[in-house]
Protein backbone atom coordinates (compact mmCIF):
# COMPACT_ATOMS: atom_id res chain seq x y z
CA UNK A 1 0.00 0.00 0.00
CA UNK A 2 2.73 2.05 -0.49
CA UNK A 3 1.35 3.98 -3.80
CA UNK A 4 -1.88 4.63 -1.50
CA UNK A 5 0.20 6.44 1.63
CA UNK A 6 2.80 8.43 -1.20
CA UNK A 7 -0.85 9.52 -3.01
CA UNK A 8 -2.27 10.37 0.24
CA UNK A 9 0.22 12.61 1.58
CA UNK A 10 0.69 14.16 -1.79
CA UNK A 11 -2.49 15.14 -2.06
CA UNK A 12 -2.86 16.48 1.50
CA UNK A 13 0.74 18.54 1.00
CA UNK A 14 -0.65 20.03 -2.45
CA UNK A 15 -4.36 21.42 -0.70
CA UNK A 16 -2.32 22.62 2.76
CA UNK A 17 -4.51 25.81 3.78
CA UNK A 18 -6.00 26.50 0.65
CA UNK A 19 -6.49 29.82 0.59
CA UNK A 20 -9.67 29.48 -1.74
CA UNK A 21 -11.67 27.65 1.38
CA UNK A 22 -10.00 26.99 5.09
CA UNK A 23 -6.49 28.82 4.99
CA UNK A 24 -6.79 29.05 8.85
CA UNK A 25 -7.09 25.09 9.35
CA UNK A 26 -3.29 24.57 7.78
CA UNK A 27 -1.96 24.12 11.12
CA UNK A 28 -4.81 21.47 11.49
CA UNK A 29 -3.37 19.66 8.20
CA UNK A 30 -0.26 20.16 8.90
CA UNK A 31 -0.64 18.26 12.18
CA UNK A 32 -2.77 15.93 10.34
CA UNK A 33 -0.14 15.01 7.72
CA UNK A 34 2.78 14.46 10.43
CA UNK A 35 0.70 11.76 12.10
CA UNK A 36 -0.75 10.35 9.01
CA UNK A 37 2.95 10.09 7.14
CA UNK A 38 4.74 8.56 10.00
CA UNK A 39 1.67 5.74 10.81
CA UNK A 40 2.16 2.04 9.70
CA UNK A 41 -0.78 1.44 7.05
CA UNK A 42 -3.20 -1.32 8.08
CA UNK A 43 -1.99 -4.56 6.40
CA UNK A 44 -4.12 -8.72 7.31
CA UNK A 45 -1.14 -8.60 9.75
CA UNK A 46 -2.96 -5.96 12.02
CA UNK A 47 -4.97 -7.29 14.45
CA UNK A 48 -7.83 -4.49 14.21
CA UNK A 49 -7.73 -4.31 10.40
CA UNK A 50 -7.23 -8.75 10.28
CA UNK A 51 -10.71 -9.17 8.52
CA UNK A 52 -11.32 -6.24 6.20
CA UNK A 53 -8.58 -6.00 3.51
CA UNK A 54 -8.10 -2.86 2.17
CA UNK A 55 -6.98 -3.94 -1.86
CA UNK A 56 -9.58 -1.96 -3.33
CA UNK A 57 -7.78 1.29 -2.11
CA UNK A 58 -5.11 0.13 -4.73
CA UNK A 59 -7.46 0.02 -7.23
CA UNK A 60 -7.51 3.52 -8.43
CA UNK A 61 -5.99 7.15 -7.68
CA UNK A 62 -8.57 8.53 -5.28
CA UNK A 63 -7.22 11.82 -4.44
CA UNK A 64 -8.89 14.26 -6.02
CA UNK A 65 -12.17 16.24 -5.42
CA UNK A 66 -15.13 15.75 -7.27
CA UNK A 67 -16.70 18.74 -9.38
CA UNK A 68 -19.80 20.22 -7.65
CA UNK A 69 -22.50 19.71 -9.59
CA UNK A 70 -25.13 21.93 -10.98
CA UNK A 71 -28.54 23.17 -9.25
CA UNK A 72 -30.47 20.81 -11.92
CA UNK A 73 -28.15 17.68 -10.83
CA UNK A 74 -28.61 18.43 -7.35
CA UNK A 75 -32.04 18.71 -7.34
CA UNK A 76 -32.31 14.81 -8.97
CA UNK A 77 -31.23 13.63 -6.05
CA UNK A 78 -34.09 15.25 -3.52
CA UNK A 79 -35.31 12.02 -3.11
CA UNK A 80 -31.91 10.66 -1.31
CA UNK A 81 -31.49 13.15 1.03
CA UNK A 82 -35.28 12.44 2.40
CA UNK A 83 -36.69 10.93 5.49
CA UNK A 84 -40.54 11.29 5.59
CA UNK A 85 -42.31 13.17 8.45
CA UNK A 86 -38.05 14.21 10.09
CA UNK A 87 -39.23 17.63 10.60
CA UNK A 88 -36.19 19.09 11.29
CA UNK A 89 -33.20 21.27 10.34
CA UNK A 90 -31.37 19.79 7.21
CA UNK A 91 -27.83 20.10 5.90
CA UNK A 92 -26.93 17.89 2.76
CA UNK A 93 -23.26 17.60 1.43
CA UNK A 94 -23.04 16.39 -2.57
CA UNK A 95 -19.48 14.50 -3.06
CA UNK A 96 -18.20 16.97 -0.01
CA UNK A 97 -19.39 19.83 -1.17
CA UNK A 98 -22.30 21.54 0.95
CA UNK A 99 -25.62 22.03 -1.08
CA UNK A 100 -27.81 24.93 0.20
CA UNK A 101 -30.10 23.72 -2.41
CA UNK A 102 -31.16 20.77 -0.57
CA UNK A 103 -30.35 22.16 2.86
CA UNK A 104 -32.99 23.92 5.08
CA UNK A 105 -33.68 27.59 3.71
CA UNK A 106 -32.07 28.92 7.21
CA UNK A 107 -29.16 26.34 7.60
CA UNK A 108 -26.92 29.10 9.08
CA UNK A 109 -27.99 29.27 12.49
CA UNK A 110 -25.97 31.47 15.18
CA UNK A 111 -28.21 32.27 18.01
CA UNK A 112 -27.56 31.87 21.49
CA UNK A 113 -29.08 28.46 22.24
CA UNK A 114 -27.80 26.90 19.15
CA UNK A 115 -25.25 27.14 16.47
CA UNK A 116 -25.01 25.78 12.84
CA UNK A 117 -22.60 26.41 10.12
CA UNK A 118 -20.14 24.93 7.54
CA UNK A 119 -16.46 25.29 8.18
CA UNK A 120 -16.23 27.42 5.54
CA UNK A 121 -18.81 30.02 6.35
CA UNK A 122 -17.66 30.21 10.18
CA UNK A 123 -16.82 33.30 11.87
CA UNK A 124 -14.12 34.14 13.86
CA UNK A 125 -15.69 33.04 17.07
CA UNK A 126 -17.04 29.57 15.36
CA UNK A 127 -13.44 28.92 13.73
CA UNK A 128 -12.08 29.95 17.91
CA UNK A 129 -14.25 27.06 18.79
CA UNK A 130 -13.66 24.74 16.16
CA UNK A 131 -9.78 24.41 16.44
CA UNK A 132 -10.30 24.14 20.55
CA UNK A 133 -12.56 21.08 19.80
CA UNK A 134 -10.92 19.60 16.93
CA UNK A 135 -9.42 16.24 17.35
CA UNK A 136 -9.55 16.71 20.97
CA UNK A 137 -11.41 13.10 21.20
CA UNK A 138 -10.22 11.55 17.79
CA UNK A 139 -6.94 9.66 18.78
CA UNK A 140 -4.86 10.16 15.27
CA UNK A 141 -2.56 8.08 16.71
CA UNK A 142 -4.44 4.92 17.04
CA UNK A 143 -7.01 5.58 14.00
CA UNK A 144 -5.56 5.78 11.01
CA UNK A 145 -8.10 7.54 8.68
CA UNK A 146 -8.73 10.07 11.25
CA UNK A 147 -5.20 11.32 10.69
CA UNK A 148 -5.50 10.98 6.83
CA UNK A 149 -9.10 12.83 7.09
CA UNK A 150 -7.66 15.70 9.31
CA UNK A 151 -4.65 16.21 6.35
CA UNK A 152 -7.06 16.80 3.54
CA UNK A 153 -9.66 18.60 6.03
CA UNK A 154 -11.75 21.51 4.54
CA UNK A 155 -15.24 21.53 5.29
CA UNK A 156 -17.47 19.82 7.96
CA UNK A 157 -20.31 20.69 9.81
CA UNK A 158 -20.13 22.48 13.22
CA UNK A 159 -23.25 21.79 15.92
CA UNK A 160 -23.08 23.63 19.51
CA UNK A 161 -25.87 23.08 21.65
CA UNK A 162 -25.59 25.90 24.40
CA UNK A 163 -26.28 25.08 27.96
CA UNK A 164 -29.49 24.01 29.26
CA UNK A 165 -31.31 24.60 25.99
CA UNK A 166 -33.29 21.63 24.71
CA UNK A 167 -33.72 21.81 20.49
CA UNK A 168 -36.48 20.05 19.48
CA UNK A 169 -36.56 19.62 15.87
CA UNK A 170 -33.98 17.01 14.93
CA UNK A 171 -30.88 18.08 13.28
CA UNK A 172 -30.34 15.95 9.67
CA UNK A 173 -26.86 15.67 7.97
CA UNK A 174 -26.68 13.97 4.79
CA UNK A 175 -23.88 12.91 2.74
CA UNK A 176 -24.46 12.06 -0.56
CA UNK A 177 -22.40 10.54 -3.15
CA UNK A 178 -22.42 10.39 -6.93
CA UNK A 179 -20.95 8.46 -9.84
CA UNK A 180 -18.63 10.73 -11.67
CA UNK A 181 -15.85 9.62 -14.72
CA UNK A 182 -12.80 9.73 -12.21
CA UNK A 183 -12.18 8.14 -8.61
CA UNK A 184 -12.28 10.68 -6.30
CA UNK A 185 -12.17 11.19 -2.36
CA UNK A 186 -14.59 12.62 -0.16
CA UNK A 187 -13.77 13.72 3.23
CA UNK A 188 -16.48 13.71 5.35
CA UNK A 189 -16.43 15.82 9.11
CA UNK A 190 -18.96 16.57 11.71
CA UNK A 191 -18.37 18.19 14.97
CA UNK A 192 -21.21 18.44 17.71
CA UNK A 193 -21.00 19.86 21.18
CA UNK A 194 -24.13 19.78 23.56
CA UNK A 195 -22.81 22.11 26.58
CA UNK A 196 -24.15 20.84 29.76
CA UNK A 197 -27.69 20.41 30.57
CA UNK A 198 -28.75 20.44 26.61
CA UNK A 199 -30.54 18.05 24.79
CA UNK A 200 -30.53 17.33 21.31
CA UNK A 201 -31.20 14.24 18.42
CA UNK A 202 -28.91 14.55 15.49
CA UNK A 203 -29.19 12.18 12.24
CA UNK A 204 -26.06 11.48 10.24
CA UNK A 205 -27.32 9.69 6.91
CA UNK A 206 -24.91 8.50 4.26
CA UNK A 207 -26.58 7.19 0.95
CA UNK A 208 -25.72 7.25 -2.62
CA UNK A 209 -27.19 7.35 -6.21
CA UNK A 210 -28.10 3.70 -7.92
CA UNK A 211 -24.80 3.77 -10.23
CA UNK A 212 -21.64 2.02 -9.38
CA UNK A 213 -19.72 4.91 -7.08
CA UNK A 214 -16.48 6.11 -8.16
CA UNK A 215 -15.53 7.59 -4.59
CA UNK A 216 -13.65 6.88 -1.05
CA UNK A 217 -15.22 7.82 1.87
CA UNK A 218 -13.36 9.07 4.95
CA UNK A 219 -15.77 10.26 7.63
CA UNK A 220 -14.95 11.52 10.78
CA UNK A 221 -17.66 12.52 13.51
CA UNK A 222 -16.40 13.84 17.18
CA UNK A 223 -19.45 14.43 19.47
CA UNK A 224 -18.86 15.75 22.90
CA UNK A 225 -22.15 15.46 25.18
CA UNK A 226 -21.34 17.81 28.62
CA UNK A 227 -22.35 17.23 31.57
CA UNK A 228 -26.26 16.30 32.48
CA UNK A 229 -26.83 16.80 28.39
CA UNK A 230 -28.53 14.13 26.49
CA UNK A 231 -28.11 13.08 22.64
CA UNK A 232 -30.15 10.89 20.92
CA UNK A 233 -27.76 10.17 18.02
CA UNK A 234 -28.12 7.39 14.57
CA UNK A 235 -26.02 6.90 12.36
CA UNK A 236 -27.43 5.32 8.88
CA UNK A 237 -25.33 4.02 6.11
CA UNK A 238 -27.19 2.93 2.73
CA UNK A 239 -25.20 3.57 0.18
CA UNK A 240 -24.55 1.49 -3.14
CA UNK A 241 -22.80 -2.20 -2.61
CA UNK A 242 -20.00 -1.01 -4.69
CA UNK A 243 -19.02 1.78 -2.36
CA UNK A 244 -15.91 2.57 -0.04
CA UNK A 245 -16.35 4.22 3.46
CA UNK A 246 -14.35 4.40 6.39
CA UNK A 247 -15.72 5.75 8.82
CA UNK A 248 -15.20 6.92 12.88
CA UNK A 249 -17.08 8.34 15.44
CA UNK A 250 -15.96 9.10 18.94
CA UNK A 251 -17.69 10.47 21.80
CA UNK A 252 -16.79 11.67 25.08
CA UNK A 253 -19.29 11.61 27.92
CA UNK A 254 -19.14 14.25 30.50
CA UNK A 255 -20.80 13.77 34.00
CA UNK A 256 -24.37 12.31 34.12
CA UNK A 257 -24.19 12.82 30.25
CA UNK A 258 -26.72 10.86 27.95
CA UNK A 259 -25.93 9.05 24.45
CA UNK A 260 -28.22 6.61 23.03
CA UNK A 261 -26.98 6.00 19.82
CA UNK A 262 -28.18 3.72 17.05
CA UNK A 263 -26.55 2.48 13.85
CA UNK A 264 -27.36 1.02 10.56
CA UNK A 265 -25.09 -0.60 7.95
CA UNK A 266 -25.77 -1.89 4.94
CA UNK A 267 -22.95 -3.96 3.02
CA UNK A 268 -20.76 -2.44 -0.02
CA UNK A 269 -16.96 -3.27 -1.13
CA UNK A 270 -15.66 -1.78 2.48
CA UNK A 271 -17.79 -0.76 4.77
CA UNK A 272 -15.55 0.21 8.38
CA UNK A 273 -16.71 1.56 10.95
CA UNK A 274 -15.22 2.18 14.05
CA UNK A 275 -17.41 3.66 17.16
CA UNK A 276 -15.43 4.58 20.49
CA UNK A 277 -17.01 6.13 23.78
CA UNK A 278 -14.71 7.61 26.75
CA UNK A 279 -16.99 8.02 30.31
CA UNK A 280 -15.04 11.04 31.28
CA UNK A 281 -17.56 12.19 34.34
CA UNK A 282 -19.00 10.00 36.81
CA UNK A 283 -22.74 8.44 36.33
CA UNK A 284 -22.81 8.52 32.34
CA UNK A 285 -24.61 6.50 30.09
CA UNK A 286 -24.11 4.96 26.91
CA UNK A 287 -26.64 3.36 24.81
CA UNK A 288 -25.17 1.52 21.93
CA UNK A 289 -26.94 -0.47 19.60
CA UNK A 290 -26.37 -1.30 15.75
CA UNK A 291 -27.70 -3.53 13.22
CA UNK A 292 -25.29 -4.90 9.99
CA UNK A 293 -27.33 -6.50 6.77
CA UNK A 294 -24.40 -7.10 4.25
CA UNK A 295 -25.25 -9.63 1.14
CA UNK A 296 -24.27 -10.78 -1.95
CA UNK A 297 -20.47 -10.05 -1.52
CA UNK A 298 -20.84 -7.52 0.57
CA UNK A 299 -18.58 -6.30 3.51
CA UNK A 300 -19.25 -4.85 7.04
CA UNK A 301 -17.14 -4.43 9.95
CA UNK A 302 -17.53 -2.19 12.86
CA UNK A 303 -15.05 -2.15 15.52
CA UNK A 304 -16.56 -0.57 18.64
CA UNK A 305 -14.66 0.32 22.58
CA UNK A 306 -16.26 1.65 25.28
CA UNK A 307 -13.72 3.57 27.79
CA UNK A 308 -14.72 3.35 31.09
CA UNK A 309 -12.38 5.56 32.93
CA UNK A 310 -14.05 7.14 36.01
CA UNK A 311 -16.87 5.07 38.38
CA UNK A 312 -20.52 4.88 38.56
CA UNK A 313 -20.98 4.51 34.93
CA UNK A 314 -23.40 2.40 32.86
CA UNK A 315 -23.37 0.59 29.44
CA UNK A 316 -25.52 -0.93 27.18
CA UNK A 317 -23.98 -2.36 23.66
CA UNK A 318 -26.33 -4.82 21.29
CA UNK A 319 -25.31 -5.26 17.99
CA UNK A 320 -27.20 -7.62 15.83
CA UNK A 321 -26.27 -8.71 12.06
CA UNK A 322 -28.05 -11.19 9.24
CA UNK A 323 -25.36 -11.80 7.00
CA UNK A 324 -27.01 -13.67 3.29
CA UNK A 325 -25.49 -15.19 0.46
CA UNK A 326 -21.74 -14.53 0.58
CA UNK A 327 -21.18 -11.75 1.89
CA UNK A 328 -18.81 -11.28 5.11
CA UNK A 329 -19.27 -9.26 8.71
CA UNK A 330 -17.09 -8.18 11.32
CA UNK A 331 -17.53 -7.37 15.00
CA UNK A 332 -14.81 -6.33 17.57
CA UNK A 333 -16.41 -4.78 20.31
CA UNK A 334 -14.38 -4.31 23.51
CA UNK A 335 -15.58 -2.55 26.60
CA UNK A 336 -12.40 -1.20 28.55
CA UNK A 337 -12.84 -1.30 32.48
CA UNK A 338 -9.87 1.64 33.73
CA UNK A 339 -8.25 0.75 37.38
CA UNK A 340 -10.39 3.74 39.00
CA UNK A 341 -13.69 2.82 37.65
CA UNK A 342 -15.45 1.35 40.22
CA UNK A 343 -19.46 0.22 40.08
CA UNK A 344 -19.20 0.10 36.75
CA UNK A 345 -22.35 -1.82 34.82
CA UNK A 346 -21.47 -2.84 31.48
CA UNK A 347 -23.24 -5.26 28.83
CA UNK A 348 -22.26 -6.01 25.82
CA UNK A 349 -24.13 -8.26 23.11
CA UNK A 350 -23.85 -9.55 19.59
CA UNK A 351 -26.26 -11.80 18.05
CA UNK A 352 -25.52 -12.97 14.39
CA UNK A 353 -27.89 -14.99 12.17
CA UNK A 354 -26.68 -16.45 8.89
CA UNK A 355 -29.04 -17.31 6.05
CA UNK A 356 -26.70 -19.06 3.89
CA UNK A 357 -23.97 -21.29 3.96
CA UNK A 358 -21.25 -19.47 2.49
CA UNK A 359 -22.49 -16.28 4.58
CA UNK A 360 -19.55 -15.42 6.87
CA UNK A 361 -19.10 -13.60 10.40
CA UNK A 362 -15.71 -12.87 12.35
CA UNK A 363 -17.43 -11.92 16.25
CA UNK A 364 -14.85 -10.93 18.75
CA UNK A 365 -16.62 -9.46 22.33
CA UNK A 366 -13.82 -8.38 24.59
CA UNK A 367 -14.01 -7.40 28.32
CA UNK A 368 -10.85 -5.72 29.73
CA UNK A 369 -11.11 -4.89 33.25
CA UNK A 370 -9.04 -3.46 36.16
CA UNK A 371 -11.17 -2.56 38.70
CA UNK A 372 -13.00 -5.14 41.27
CA UNK A 373 -16.14 -3.54 42.09
CA UNK A 374 -18.01 -3.89 38.90
CA UNK A 375 -20.74 -6.27 36.65
CA UNK A 376 -20.17 -7.30 33.34
CA UNK A 377 -20.94 -9.27 30.89
CA UNK A 378 -20.53 -10.29 27.08
CA UNK A 379 -21.37 -12.25 24.65
CA UNK A 380 -21.69 -13.04 21.50
CA UNK A 381 -23.90 -16.01 19.23
CA UNK A 382 -23.52 -16.85 15.17
CA UNK A 383 -26.98 -19.09 14.34
CA UNK A 384 -28.66 -20.24 11.39
CA UNK A 385 -32.66 -20.04 10.65
CA UNK A 386 -34.36 -22.64 12.85
CA UNK A 387 -35.95 -25.24 10.35
CA UNK A 388 -38.39 -26.21 12.89
CA UNK A 389 -39.77 -22.53 12.86
CA UNK A 390 -39.41 -22.63 9.32
CA UNK A 391 -41.43 -25.85 9.30
CA UNK A 392 -44.14 -24.28 11.39
CA UNK A 393 -44.89 -21.60 9.24
CA UNK A 394 -45.05 -23.92 6.09
CA UNK A 395 -47.17 -26.32 7.75
CA UNK A 396 -49.81 -22.99 8.37
CA UNK A 397 -49.67 -21.93 4.28
CA UNK A 398 -46.50 -19.43 4.23
CA UNK A 399 -44.38 -20.20 1.51
CA UNK A 400 -40.50 -21.01 2.62
CA UNK A 401 -38.79 -17.17 0.88
CA UNK A 402 -41.51 -15.36 3.10
CA UNK A 403 -41.23 -17.62 5.90
CA UNK A 404 -37.40 -16.49 5.87
CA UNK A 405 -38.29 -12.84 6.08
CA UNK A 406 -40.27 -12.89 8.38
CA UNK A 407 -38.03 -14.79 10.84
CA UNK A 408 -34.88 -12.59 9.37
CA UNK A 409 -36.84 -9.26 10.88
CA UNK A 410 -37.68 -10.64 14.10
CA UNK A 411 -34.04 -11.04 14.48
CA UNK A 412 -33.61 -7.30 14.47
CA UNK A 413 -36.93 -6.06 14.73
CA UNK A 414 -36.30 -5.36 18.72
CA UNK A 415 -33.67 -3.19 17.49
CA UNK A 416 -35.58 -1.36 15.47
CA UNK A 417 -38.60 -1.55 17.62
CA UNK A 418 -36.54 0.17 19.82
CA UNK A 419 -35.66 3.43 18.20
CA UNK A 420 -37.05 6.09 19.67
CA UNK A 421 -37.73 8.61 16.78
CA UNK A 422 -40.39 7.73 15.34
CA UNK A 423 -39.41 9.26 11.61
CA UNK A 424 -36.55 7.42 11.70
CA UNK A 425 -38.28 4.27 12.63
CA UNK A 426 -41.17 4.46 10.04
CA UNK A 427 -38.31 5.62 7.63
CA UNK A 428 -36.34 2.01 8.31
CA UNK A 429 -38.93 -0.58 8.49
CA UNK A 430 -39.65 -0.51 4.62
CA UNK A 431 -36.49 0.20 3.72
CA UNK A 432 -35.27 -3.38 5.06
CA UNK A 433 -38.53 -5.40 3.76
CA UNK A 434 -37.68 -3.66 0.19
CA UNK A 435 -34.15 -5.26 0.93
CA UNK A 436 -35.00 -8.72 1.74
CA UNK A 437 -38.75 -8.93 0.16
CA UNK A 438 -41.15 -6.42 -1.84
CA UNK A 439 -43.33 -7.04 1.17
CA UNK A 440 -42.99 -4.08 3.40
CA UNK A 441 -45.50 -5.50 6.04
CA UNK A 442 -43.11 -8.20 6.82
CA UNK A 443 -41.32 -5.09 8.85
CA UNK A 444 -44.41 -3.45 10.69
CA UNK A 445 -43.47 -3.09 14.25
CA UNK A 446 -45.34 -5.55 16.49
CA UNK A 447 -48.43 -4.25 17.95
Amino acid sequence: MSDFIAQAARFAAVNLGDDNNTPWLADVNRAGLDRWSSLAFPTRKTEDWKYTPLKSLENENYFTFAEPQSNDENHELMTLCQIPDLDGLKLVFVNGYFCADLSSANISIDLPELTITTFSKADHVQKKSITEHLNTIAPQEKHEFAALNTSCLSEGVFIRVAKNQRIAQPIHIVSVTTAQASAFMVNQRALIVLESGSQATVVEHFVSSLEKQTSFVNSVSEIIVGDNAHLQHYRIHEEDESALHIGGTHVELGKSANIDSFHLALGSEIKRNDIVVHHKGEGAHCELNGVYLPRKKQHVDFHTCIEHAVPHCTTNEVFRGIIADSARAVFNGRIHIHKYAQKTFAQLSNKNLLTSNKAEIDTKPELEIYADDVQCAHGATVAQLDTESLHYFKTRGIGTEEAMVMLSFGFINELINNVKNEAVGDYLRPKLAELFAKAPELARPAP
